[in-house]
């Protein structure tokens, strides 16, 4: 074939056709929706296994050689893989079923508090800690809550305070724990690749799960503790990471996770104008909302303190029902999708 300096006059048009042939086997050849979302979701699985086993180096590292550098390290290791995780917690189908997987990952709410008490359990006991002794134990001491209760709540550093030999121990068993689960859920999702394509169902059922993690981050990770769900009281304890001061970031996290390993496969879905529009409403709101939180420098506790911060929650609420309305309203109607119940709902 000749160069494209060389094309004369005479070639133009045999330029055009192949131009044409090459857009034809282009359309052909374009992801499928279900393999825009299996492609992007691999690279957020593939990100949670990176930052978990950063995490797991940085216990292992504090653990062995403490300092308030290496102190700092870890608390933002957790902080990074936590939000890894927020990215694609959405995702309730596959392989984050298998044995209670996203329990181990997470374990909320927990309104009786029994992360706390588990952590204390194994703390005061003899008995002998490691991966495989966690792994027989409750998902409440498996996952980030457990790790965030040891290094960010002063009541866990009443009895073996980190970096004191049993609480590193603990801690070293959890974030390797947390790293092999995140290992084996990545090489998981890619071995179900094949079922997840040639399944049509597939298709409704990763817009479902997109409804229903933005309907828990609404009404549960935010409305709840601000008394707009459930009971009318501000109760910032019943957000997740509130121990870190971490629940708005989280929040943020999963938005950016949707617009990574979401909107992918929406957009290869709805290609139609009227669909486009829609898909491309759904991302400029996606990004006002990122933007909001990212402007907002202090947590959900400092801001149900008083009526001022109170207002900014429900500035940021506000832009998250737009996008609730838009998802499981105007998108799910133009797919014709219904909600129905789902086991993640909670209570």
């Amino acid at each position: 074939m000749p160069s494209l300096s060389n094309l004369s006059l005479r070639t133009l048009k045999w330029g055009s056709t192949a131009l044409l042939a090459a857009s034809f086997c282009s359309t052909a050849w374009a992801q499928t929706p279900r393999e825009a979302w299996h492609d992007a979701l691999a690279d957020g699985y593939a990100t949670l296994a990176t930052s978990t086993a950063d995490l797991d180096q940085a216990a292992t590292s504090y653990c062995a050689t403490p300092s308030a550098e290496r102190r700092q390290a870890l608390e933002t290791a957790w902080a990074q893989a936590f939000d890894s995780w927020q990215a694609v917690r959405f995702v309730d189908f596959g392989p984050i079923e298998q044995d209670n997987l996203a329990w181990q990952f997470q374990f909320w709410p927990d309104a009786k508090n029994t992360v706390a008490r588990k952590v204390n359990l194994w703390l005061g006991s003899e008995q002998s800690i490691g991966v495989e002794q966690l792994k027989a134990d409750s998902v409440a001491v498996k996952g980030f809550p457990a790790l965030e209760y040891l290094l960010f709540d002063p009541l866990a550093a009443k009895a073996q305070p980190l970096p004191e030999e049993r609480a590193c121990e603990l801690v070293t068993a959890i974030s390797s724990l947390l790293q092999y689960n995140a290992t084996q859920l990545q090489e998981q999702w890619q071995a179900f690749r094949p079922h997840y394509l040639g399944t049509e169902q597939f298709q409704n059922t990763t817009v479902l799960a997109a409804m229903h993690g933005l309907d828990i981050l609404r009404n549960k990770r935010l409305a709840a503790p601000m008394g707009l769900e459930g009971k009318p009281r501000r109760n910032p304890y019943i957000s997740d990471a509130w121990r870190s001061e971490h629940s708005l970031a989280g929040i943020r996290a999963s938005l950016v996770g949707l617009q990574q390993y979401f909107l992918p496969g929406l957009r290869q879905l709805l290609s139609s104008e009227e669909g486009a529009e829609l898909v491309e409403r759904l991302d400029q709101q996606l990004t006002a909302t990122v933007a909001r939180l990212e402007r907002q420098s202090a947590d959900m506790q400092t801001l149900l303190a008083d009526d001022d911060g109170y207002r900014n929650l429900q500035l940021i609420f506000i832009e998250v029902d737009k996008l609730n309305q838009l998802l499981s309203g105007n998108i799910a109607s133009e797919l014709g999708i219904i909600r129905g119940f789902n086991s993640s709902d909670g209570d």
